[in-house]
């Protein structure tokens, strides 16, 4: 028997880098076999800013990634994202017939062309469409076709969503990848993988906004009918809050990201709840700081969060389309609060998501945090049997090609 293939997914982020190996298991579904994580140095704002840093943060999650499977690896999976990414809706036509009235049947060779060309979209010689993604097809004007395969029209159309990057950002993500030794297969934008991980399919066709709050930035996509609608990058992270609770109780990072969790999870009413203890910078000793405090210094970001999200959701035209509400997936979404905050601004439904789709993933990794990553994988399982299909099909074509010389 042959030797199952590995996919691996790799998350370049602001605050950590992780790197996930999965094989498929006897039924098919994609199993973890190790993971890895390292704190990421190089980066500022979800950008890369001293490569060397960024590429030692690459080799020592794959490194431990390796170590816990026990498989090398020389290729992966590579997520992308940052304040630099957009998105855009883009639509093309292709005439099938002669003439403007005549039909034909629709070809996959059809399909394929019209897509393109929805891509040839304009663009400023620094930006770059890093994923296209079909809506839906219109066939003599009927709307709403997902596969026009096979079915007879004039004219064939097709509505794309396009997801654009900085072309110099996006390629810096590559280089540090590659730098560490390990071939890029291809990337995803890093909301699209946490949505792969967190949203269902029902979820997907009622119509769903998904909110990745990473270190040094956050990304929203949203869907209705089943594909994407909007995208879209937010300059706000999780860092900005533990940063402004550090600077603002002049304590040091890792305890403010501790009272970021915390914050609104306690009912102030209660005994003992209107203090917290603070640690203090160098050898000074803790404080108590009242409870009003950490208000007046995370709830305004978290508002400034959220109304950036209206925004976005406003400018998509589906804020009144989300049956399924909002989502929230990465780190910085497991700001306590921030769901109960969330239904009361957006008026709508919030959760926190929780990664799935994954064989033995443990506990460690069902966390919000490591919904991008996961997703990531799974998005390359799937990259990697559609081209196994294609490769299948090609033999198939060319052994029937062989046979019938053979007649």
């Amino acid at each position: 028997m042959s030797k199952p293939f590995t996919i691996t997914g790799l998350d370049l982020g602001n605050t950590k880098t992780c790197a996930l190996v999965c094989q498929p298991g006897d039924d098919g579904k994609l199993e973890v076999r190790g993971f890895g994580v390292s704190e990421s140095k190089g980066w500022r704002r979800g950008l890369i800013v001293n490569m060397d840093s960024a590429v030692l943060s690459v080799k020592k999650a794959v490194e431990a990634a390796e170590e816990s499977s026990g498989i090398s690896i020389d290729n992966v999976y590579a997520g992308f994202g940052g304040p630099h990414v957009s998105g855009a809706n883009s639509s093309s036509g292709l005439p099938l017939g002669k003439s403007a009235k005549s039909t034909r049947e629709v070809k996959t060779e059809d399909v394929r062309k019209v897509f393109q060309i929805a891509q040839g979209v304009s663009l400023p010689p620094d930006r770059k469409i890093v994923y296209a993604e079909r809506q839906e097809y219109l066939l003599d004007s009927q709307n709403g076709i997902r596969n026009p395969v096979g079915m007879l029209g004039a004219k064939l159309e097709v509505n794309v969503h396009l997801v654009l990057a900085s072309a110099a950002a996006h390629e810096n993500v590559v280089t540090a990848v590659n730098r560490a030794g390990i071939v890029v297969n291809d990337t995803v934008f890093e909301a699209l993988a946490a949505a792969e991980s967190c949203l269902t399919p029902d979820e997907r066709e009622l119509g769903v906004a998904l909110v990745d709050v990473g270190g040094g930035s956050s990304h929203l996509v949203c869907y209705r009918e089943g594909s994407i609608r909007h995208s879209a990058a937010l300059r706000l992270g999780g860092e900005h809050f533990t940063n402004d609770l550090a600077v603002g109780l002049l304590t040091p990072i890792p305890e403010a990201e501790k009272i970021k969790m915390e914050w609104g999870r306690r009912d102030p009413s209660e005994p003992g709840a209107q203090a917290v203890e603070v640690s203090s910078v160098g050898d000074r000793p803790a404080r108590m700081i009242d409870y009003s405090k950490l208000n007046e210094i995370i709830e305004p970001r978290a508002l400034e969060l959220l109304e950036l999200v209206q925004m976005e959701l406003g400018r998509s035209g589906l804020e009144r389309q989300l049956g399924a509400g909002v989502v929230f997936a990465g780190g910085g979404s497991k700001l306590g609060g921030l769901m109960a905050l969330a239904e009361r601004i957006l008026d709508l439904p919030a959760r926190l998501g929780q990664p799935g789709g994954v064989e033995k993933m443990g506990e460690n990794l069902l966390d919000p945090a490591y919904a991008t990553i996961v997703g990531i994988a799974i998005h390359g399982y799937r990259l990697r049997q559609m081209q196994s299909s294609r490769e299948t099909s090609l033999v198939g074509k060319l052994l029937g090609l062989f046979g019938g010389k053979g007649d």
